[in-house]
């Protein structure tokens, strides 16, 4: 565990976490706009849950927990993996990580899936290393055009 991290699921977010937050997203997509309300959203959705990980109390790394009931029981999905550059190396993201298996397998979750892209591969070792599994699959996107 890293020294000085606290994980928690977010029930409140103050304007200075949706700063530091703010300030994660870019290092996770480059494409994604920042949107508070978005961000917000999440600490009243009934079937995600935002993890966060603070250091003295600030956000340095964040991971979403979405949860779908489907015929073949519920599933989970740990989405939006980031921890800040500047405390990167520290197992920061593996203690997020093992948070939200326990968390998963608190709530009877019978999978619970992460995707990555091949070229992040420090990225899917760490994942390998604490129980994922790479399936034999193609991950496929529709994306409708915006107007």
């Amino acid at each position: 565990m890293a020294d000085g991290i606290s994980i928690s699921i977010a029930d409140r977010l103050t304007p200075s976490d949706l700063q530091q937050i703010e300030t994660l997203l870019p290092q996770l997509s480059a494409t994604t706009r920042f949107d508070a309300a978005r961000v917000l959203s999440l600490l009243e959705a009934p079937n995600a849950d935002l993890f966060v990980a603070r250091e003295s109390g600030r956000i340095v790394g964040m991971a979403t927990l979405a949860m779908a009931p489907l015929i073949t029981g519920w599933h989970g999905s740990i989405e939006d993996v980031v921890v800040d550059q500047s405390t990167r190396g520290r197992g920061i993201a593996r203690q997020l990580l093992e948070t939200i298996i326990e968390e998963s397998e608190r709530r009877g979750l019978s999978k619970l899936d992460l995707t990555s892209r091949p070229s992040r591969e420090s990225a899917l070792r760490l994942y390998e290393s604490v129980g994922f599994v790479r399936r034999n699959t193609n991950v496929l996107r529709f994306a409708p055009q915006e107007t």
